[in-house]
């Protein structure tokens, strides 16, 4: 790195940082909002899929779908062991 770069970077790194969006329309928290829904989508998706019978599905998502049913969220006929 040049010599103008390197202290431009050691200023930068000490200077305090506010990024504004003006365009943007909904908080932080909205956005990380929606995208733990959309994965929460394409987890139930995958609950859903009748066509699995892998052992290690019923392993890996059984601890998922204990967290959809607390939430009041079913996952169909993939949950219910009798």
């Amino acid at each position: 790195m040049d010599l103008y770069k390197e202290i431009l970077t050691k200023i930068l790194k000490e200077q305090k940082i506010e990024v504004v969006f003006l365009n943007l329309k909904i908080s932080a928290k909205e956005i990380v909002e929606m995208e733990c829904y959309r994965a929460l989508q394409k987890i139930k998706s995958l609950m859903e899929d009748e066509g699995l019978e892998d052992k290690d599905y019923f392993i890996k998502i059984e601890k998922i779908v204990c967290v959809f049913e607390q939430l009041g969220s079913d996952s169909g006929s993939r949950h219910d062991f009798g």
